[in-house]
């Protein structure tokens, strides 16, 4: 019993040292947890909210999401002759869909961050500038996509994206033009409509952890968006 409490009270020393150093007093592991769950609910908040805005996804060049690659190489040939017109506005839906599935994101974050234990706080707080978003990334990526796919269902429904999709099908499965050559067999990927679905989700998330990393590393180096006592003591 003596020999864990002394490991304890030694680990928990060598995280305080930077709050010490600055007057903060002692850092424990609880104070590490709640500063990271803290951080992380912080971040993932201001970027959901950053990308659910109108033109939050597609007007930004750092997260906007292109088209899958085949229908983008279909895109930049039909755009020279002027005839990307469609293809144009199913880009932009998807991106809309994207901006639209915020919410739902912010909500999954808020509840994946309250998992983080305490050793994975003491991990993180002595890890790198973007250790709390790679640890929250790497532990519900997953569970993210199939939690978030059903809300951006829905959102391509909603923004027509689907109803785009379903206008070029056709043309894609008889092979008859252009497209059929582009996309040949798909049976081996699915349809074009979870081609499409499993690529907005897949670049909606990475857009989400950006700004979350960008985030935390705001968080750890600007003392102004270490807006409370807690988060100052930890990152201090």
């Amino acid at each position: 019993m003596l020999r864990r409490q002394f490991v304890i009270s030694t680990l928990a020393l060598t995280l305080a040292a930077p709050a010490l150093a600055q007057g903060f007093g002692r850092l424990s592991q609880g104070d590490a947890r709640s500063g990271i769950r803290a951080a992380l609910d912080t971040a993932s908040r201001l970027a959901t909210e950053r990308l659910g805005r109108p033109d939050g996804f597609f007007a930004d060049p750092a997260v906007h999401i292109p088209l899958p690659r085949n229908i983008a190489t279909l895109q930049t040939q039909l755009r020279r002759v002027g005839m990307s017109g469609p293809v144009d506005d199913l880009e932009l839906r998807i991106n809309r869909s994207a901006e639209a599935a915020m919410p739902e994101a912010g909500r999954i974050f808020t509840d994946a961050v309250q998992s983080i234990t305490l050793s994975d706080a003491v991990s993180i707080v002595r890890g790198s500038d973007t250790a709390a978003t790679d640890y929250l990334r790497g532990r519900s990526e997953s569970r993210l996509t199939g939690l978030l796919r059903p809300g951006m269902e829905s959102a391509l429904t909603g923004s027509g994206a689907y109803q785009a999709v379903d206008a070029v099908e056709p043309q894609i499965s008889r092979g008859q033009n252009m497209l059929g050559g582009l996309f040949g067999n798909r049976s081996a990927t699915g349809s074009l409509r979870d081609i499409v679905t499993d690529h907005a989700v897949s670049r909606a998330i990475d857009g989400v952890f950006h700004y979350i990393g960008l985030e935390e590393r705001a968080i750890r180096q600007d003392p102004v968006r270490r807006g409370t006592d807690l988060l100052r003591r930890v990152f201090g």
